[in-house]
């Protein structure tokens, strides 16, 4: 470990999909570390971040549970990390280091960049990528994202059929992600560019529940939020 990141004290740790070996050992030595883990958790409910990382989490370490309604709105979460912000700043101004549990990866679709936003205004804050759910997805799925000059597109199911379509056009390969109410919308959008027969589905990829099939053999219409689909419009790898 560098001087540098001896300094500091305060670390968002991508702990990975689902599966708790897929932690980067890196995560799990700072998580085995820490006087303090945060770490979201829905209002009426478990947190799911924290059953990933329960086998590394240490004993004796304090736990702040960062309580979280899942709202489209941005009121009033926002006051949820400015609460939460604080909190991890009294820690730190206690001397303490605060590890913060982020699923799949810190930077990619993740709440951590809220408190990172706040926190690195004033304070040094590193952050440790994991695993994120695309490459999850595909490994189990056994598809191969991108080759070559391939250009890979990330489009949230929550666009209108015309915004998903116009993406999807230009894209080599797409990975379609927060599906859930959507599915319907993305398999007409998917079926009226001819790209339904080589979509695959994959949902709570590397958990217990996992589950995947080809996205024409879904008769399902919605899906869990933990699920995405692949296509690509080139398979001959």
């Amino acid at each position: 470990m560098t001087a540098d990141a001896e300094e500091i004290r305060i670390w968002g740790l991508g702990v990975g999909p689902g599966d708790p070996e897929l932690i980067t050992l890196k995560a799990q030595r700072i998580l085995r570390s820490a006087d303090v883990v945060a770490y979201p958790a829905p209002a009426d409910g478990d947190s799911l971040v924290r059953a990933i990382a329960a086998p590394h989490i240490p004993d004796g370490a304090e736990e702040l549970v960062i309580s979280t309604p899942m709202l489209a709105e941005r009121y009033p979460a926002q006051d949820v990390y400015d609460r939460a912000a604080q909190e991890i700043e009294k820690r730190v101004e206690a001397g303490k280091t605060v590890a913060i549990l982020c699923e799949g990866d810190p930077f990619f679709y993740g709440s951590f960049m809220y408190l990172y936003g706040r926190l690195s205004e004033r304070l040094r804050v590193g952050v440790v990528p994991g695993v994120s759910s695309l490459s999850a997805g595909a490994a189990e799925l056994g598809l191969p994202l991108a080759e070559r000059n391939d250009v890979v597109a990330v489009i949230p199911a929550t666009l209108d059929e015309s915004a998903l379509s116009e993406r999807l056009a230009v894209a080599d390969a797409a990975v379609i992600i927060k599906v859930g109410r959507h599915l319907d919308k993305v398999r007409r959008v998917l079926d009226d560019q001819g790209l339904l027969g080589g979509a695959k589905y994959i949902e709570r990829a590397t958990m217990e529940a996992q589950r995947m099939c080809d996205l024409a053999d879904m008769s399902d219409q919605t899906a869990p939020y933990f699920s995405l689909i692949i296509v690509r419009k080139s398979v001959d790898i």
